[in-house]
C-alpha cells in the first residue's frame, strides 16, 4: 500500500538545500510544537514521501523519522494522519526498512498496539505500514518478534486474527490491510504453527473472509495466508478433511454460473452445486492465481490428490479455464489440470513438495517458466492493443 501525498510530490533531484530544509523540519514535528505549524509540517512530509527524491532524503534524517513515528502515534488528530500515511509510503520503500528501523527501535511495536487498538482512528495505516514493512524476510522477522514477545495471556497473533475476523472490532478503521500483514507473517514457520493449530480453529475463521465483497486487499491477503499455510503437506488431510474442508472455499471464487449436466453437478460440493446464473468469479487477477497455487499445493500429496479431485475441482477449472482472460493464471490453471487428469507419479515420487529435482532438469523447468512467461506477455500486449505514440 501507498498512501496519498497530502501535496505535491518532489520532482526530479533533490537539491543541496533540502537537507537542511528538511533538517528545520524537526522542531516543528515535536508533540509540544504549536498545533497549525506542526500540522504544516506534517503535510510537508508527507508530500516529501510521494517521490523517491524525497524518501531518500527523509531516509537520512534519523531523527526526523524518530519524530514522526512517535507523532504517528500521538493522540493529535489531524497530524497523526498525516504521519501515519508517511510511514505508509516510507514503510513501502524496501531500502528504507532498515533506516527505519534503526532510527526507532520500538516502531514495531508501536504499530502493532496501534492496529490492533480498537478505538485508534488510524489502525489501519498502521497495519498498512506493517504490512509494508513485512514484505521483506528481515523486518518480517522482526514483526514476529514483537509478536512472540508480547505481553502474557493471549497471544498477538490471536489478537490479529480476531480483530481481522471481527466485524466492527474498531468502527472508525476497517483494518483491510491485517490480511496482506498477516499473510507476510505466514512466511514464518511459527506463524503458519499457530495457523494451523487445529485447537485454536483459525483457518475455520479466515475461510469466510475469501469471499469478503468490501476489499480486494483483505480478500488478497486472506487466500494468501491460506496459500503460505498449504506448504505444510503434513496438515493437508486436516485441511482437506471435513474438520476445514477448505476446498469448496478455495473453489467458490473460481466458480462461474452453475451450468452443468446432473452428472457432473453430483459430483461437486454443495457449496458449488446449483449456481445462480448471475454468479461472478473473483475479479481480481492475482488472486485467482494464488487460489489455484493453493489448490495445486493441496495436490502435493498423493491423498490430496485424490481428494481434490473426488470433490469435482476439474469441471471447476475446466470452466475457468475457458472463460479466464489472463494468461498467466490460464496457465496456472492448465497445470493444475495437468496434475488432476494426469498419471500418478511413479513409487517414491508421490510427494511433490519432497522430490528432489536434478539441477540440470530444474535448469530445463526454470527456461520453460520463463518461455512461458513470455508468451503470456505476448498475449497480453496483443489483448491490450498497440500503446498510443
Amino acid at each position: 500500500m501507498e498512501a496519498a501525498a497530502g501535496g505535491p510530490s518532489m520532482r526530479g533531484t533533490v537539491d543541496d538545500g533540502a537537507e537542511a530544509e528538511a533538517g528545520e523540519l524537526l522542531p516543528f514535528l515535536a508533540l509540544g510544537a504549536r498545533a497549525d505549524l506542526q500540522a504544516a509540517a506534517v503535510r510537508h512530509v508527507l508530500a516529501l514521501t510521494g517521490s523517491g527524491p524525497g524518501r531518500a532524503l527523509l531516509g537520512r534524517q534519523a531523527a526526523l523519522l524518530r519524530a514522526l513515528a512517535e507523532l504517528a502515534a500521538s493522540r493529535a488528530p489531524a497530524p497523526a494522519c498525516d504521519a501515519a500515511r508517511a510511514l505508509v509510503n516510507l514503510a513501502a520503500d524496501p531500502g528504507l526498512h532498515e533506516p527505519l528501523l534503526a532510527a526507532d527501535p520500538g516502531l514495531l511495536a508501536r504499530l502493532l498496539g496501534r492496529a490492533l487498538d480498537p478505538q485508534w482512528p488510524w489502525a489501519d495505516e498502521a497495519a498498512a505500514a506493517l504490512a509494508n514493512l513485512s514484505r521483506e524476510p528481515a523486518p518480517c522477522a522482526a514483526v514476529m518478534g514483537v509478536l512472540e514477545a508480547a505481553e502474557p495471556g493471549e497471544p498477538a497473533l490471536e489478537r490479529l486474527v480476531r480483530a481481522l475476523c471481527t466485524p466492527g472490532y474498531n468502527a472508525r478503521a476497517p483494518l483491510h490491510y491485517l490480511a496482506p500483514l498477516l499473510s507476510n507473517l505466514s512466511q514464518r514457520p511459527a506463524a503458519r504453527s499457530f495457523l494451523l493449530d487445529s485447537d485454536r480453529c483459525v483457518i475455520q475463521r479466515l475461510l469466510p473472509l475469501i469471499q469478503a465483497a468490501d476489499s480486494s486487499v483483505r480478500r488478497g491477503g486472506v487466500v494468501g495466508t491460506l496459500r503460505n499455510c498449504c506448504f505444510e503437506h503434513r496438515h493437508h488431510e486436516w485441511l482437506l478433511g471435513p474438520e476445514v474442508d477448505i476446498l469448496p472455499f478455495l473453489l467458490l471464487p473460481l466458480a462461474g454460473p452453475g451450468d452443468f449436466p446432473e452428472e457432473e453437478m453430483e459430483r461437486l460440493p454443495v457449496d458449488l452445486q446449483y449456481l445462480p446464473p448471475d454468479k461472478q468469479r473473483e475479479p481480481d487477477a492475482d488472486i485467482r492465481k494464488m487460489l489455484i497455487e493453493a489448490i495445486m499445493l493441496l495436490t502435493a500429496t498423493a491423498p490430496g490428490r485424490q481428494q481434490v479431485r473426488h470433490q469435482g475441482a476439474y469441471l471447476v477449472l475446466r470452466e475457468l479455464h475457458s472463460w479466464e482472460p489472463e494468461p498467466a493464471v490460464r496457465v496456472a490453471c492448465e497445470k493444475l489440470i495437468q496434475v488432476l487428469i494426469g498419471d500418478e507419479p511413479e513409487c517414491g515420487m508421490e510427494n511433490l513438495l519432497e522430490v528432489q529435482v536434478p539441477e540440470d532438469v530444474e535448469q530445463r523447468l526454470q527456461q520453460l517458466d520463463h518461455h512461458e512467461q513470455e508468451q503470456c506477455e505476448q498475449e497480453q500486449q496483443v489483448q491490450e492493443g498497440p500503446a498510443l505514440p
